[in-house]
């Protein structure tokens, strides 16, 4: 590995798993086995994660023969996408890559370098023993006097302090420049690595390049659990579902939590639309109007008709909208606007309709969160069986059952967003017999778990759970081959989609 490798080393900064080194080998053995047919992934810690991008770095410099610190700038320049660099490097212009990159094509280097020496010999030869630092303008001897390849210098001091702050205080690590103004030239790892003197200062720069590498890769996503250090690598992007070492089963196409069977961008519109309380703008909607002069929302507090907006004093009929002082002359409350009841009442029609499917997506929400309690309740019992001679082992299907039952939640509340957007069809008509059968099992399969079972022998409460179990597990896989099928075969048409 070349001498610049070392600039992506992260010395002392092991991250820990809670698993051993066996566990954890265990489980990437298991991923691997249990998406190969499906959706290959691998969960990677943060050293392998170096390891990755070291290995793509060395493999681009041994390519276009350019040192490593400046070939992570290049690739950083593409998103980390070695073909479309490889194919720029040898087609473009070589001069305009690199302004573009922002850094200084190392093959112009040694002549910038025989210049800058020259000039320090004319220096010399003139008795000029130092030369004044760029930032703080104090005179130093020339060997205090560090620099890039672009040739303003500065003092050690200073380029310390403008790398920490740029690091610890922004956050930076891909845009730093160099601190001449104007000069746009990017300060490559090597430079950064050997002005910055805290230790502390260099783990986060190497931690942010390791970030800004993961974010920049689309085959890469970090798992977002709070002090998990994990991320995962797939071969190509799509919407699956990948599962972390700490137990976080997310949309790897939008890094959120897996929403089987709505697709991400329904999902962002579902969710947006939730935050924004949908219910509340339609209701200000159908309650309030607008000032016709002003534009104010007004809402009427009274039984007459006769409003004076409180803004403009303007003065108008609430029911159809007219100047007052022209209302008696050209009345027109009693006549009907089919236009305007229309699209009140369609109005009505889709706040109803949201209505309908938000309750019912909250409700399951809440639902899926006091599901934890199960577990609870769940324990206690698997440790009443382990009195009753039942082994460790065996008890274990009372906890796969939660498992299922908050996997089968999960997906419920997800169908509801999804049928809010689809729209009417024979194909929506069996994907809601088939919700409401998952439904029901959901339901039947909770009941059971929460209510008393100690009068029944361990071996009844098994065979019960186990079969309601896996009745709620065999529903969920129809709804959702036949939602996926419908994908497939163009089944879905959408609406609401404003």
């Amino acid at each position: 590995m070349d001498s610049d490798d070392n600039c992506y080393d992260l010395p002392d900064c092991e991250f820990e798993t809670g698993l051993s080194d066996d566990e954890v080998e265990m489980e990437n053995l298991a991923t691997c086995d249990s998406n190969i047919d499906d959706y290959s992934y691998q969960v990677l810690k943060t050293e392998e994660i170096v390891g990755h991008m070291l290995k793509k770095i060395k493999s681009i410099s041994g390519i276009i023969e350019i040192p490593s610190t400046i070939t992570r700038i290049l690739l950083h320049h593409f998103n980390w996408d070695e073909e479309k660099l490889l194919d720029k490097f040898y087609t473009q212009n070589r001069s305009e890559l690199f302004k573009e990159a922002h850094i200084i094509d190392p093959s112009s280097s040694s002549s910038a370098a025989a210049v800058s020496t020259s000039a320090v010999s004319k220096k010399n030869n003139s008795i000029i023993e130092s030369e004044d630092c760029e930032i703080c303008l104090v005179p130093l001897s020339c060997n205090l006097m560090t620099g890039m390849e672009c040739g303003h210098r500065f003092c050690t001091d200073c380029w310390d302090s403008y790398l920490s702050t740029k690091i610890i205080e922004q956050g930076e690590c891909q845009s730093i420049t160099c601190p001449a103004h104007k000069c746009d030239i990017i300060v490559d790892d090597e430079t950064a690595m050997n002005y910055i003197k805290d230790f502390n200062v260099k783990t986060k720069y190497q931690h942010l390049i390791t970030n800004s590498y993961v974010e920049s890769d689309r085959l890469l996503k970090w798992c977002e659990t709070p002090d998990c250090n994990h991320a995962i690598k797939v071969s190509y992007v799509d919407f699956k579902p990948v599962t972390c070492h700490c137990g976080r089963t997310f949309c790897f196409k939008c890094n959120k939590k897996w929403h089987d069977p709505i697709l991400c961008d329904l999902l962002r519109k579902w969710m947006k639309k939730v935050d924004e309380d949908a219910a509340t703008s339609a209701w200000i909607g159908i309650n309030t109007k607008d000032c016709p002069q002003c534009l104010t929302i007004i809402e009427k507090n009274g039984g007459c008709n006769h409003m004076t907006c409180r803004k403009c004093r303007y003065e108008f009929c609430w029911i159809c909208m007219m100047n007052w002082k022209e209302h008696n002359t050209n009345y027109k409350c009693n006549r009907f606007e089919a236009d305007a009841e229309r699209a009140v009442e369609k109005t009505r029609s889709s706040l109803r309709r949201y209505m309908f499917y938000s309750d019912r997506f909250m409700n399951h929400s809440r639902s899926l969160e006091l599901e934890n309690n199960l577990y609870l309740i769940v324990g206690d019992k698997m440790m009443e069986l382990q009195k009753m001679d039942m082994s460790w082992i065996a008890v274990q299907f009372l906890k796969k059952a939660v498992d299922i039952l908050c996997k089968c939640r999960q997906t419920l509340m997800y169908t509801y967003s999804f049928a809010y957007y689809i729209k009417k069809s024979n194909q929506s008509t069996i994907f809601e017999d088939n919700q409401q059968d998952l439904e029901s099992a959901i339901e039947t399969l909770s009941h059971y778990l929460e209510q008393d079972i100690d009068e029944e022998e361990p071996s009844e409460i098994k065979k019960k759970v186990q079969n309601k179990a896996d009745y709620c597990e065999s529903r969920r896989k129809v709804l959702l081959d036949h939602v996926h099928e419908g994908y497939d075969k163009g089944w879905w048409n959408y609406t609401n989609l404003e």
